[in-house]
């Protein structure tokens, strides 16, 4: 590795930051995304109850 091939100036280069948001943000989806999947269950099964109770 040469002098010219380093990032001298300890930052990450812009790829790599990116790379990094994407992740954050695919997990911040996909905790919604179960979130979303748990109220709906969570109603339905309510449903499922109030109904074969009678109501």
């Amino acid at each position: 590795m040469t002098v010219v091939d380093r990032d001298l100036s300890g930052r990450p280069d812009s790829n790599q930051l990116a790379s990094e948001r994407a992740k954050r943000l695919r997990g911040r989806n996909l905790a919604v995304l179960a979130g979303l999947i748990g109220l709906v269950a969570l109603f339905y099964g309510i449903t499922v109850v109030r109904m074969s109770m009678g109501h």
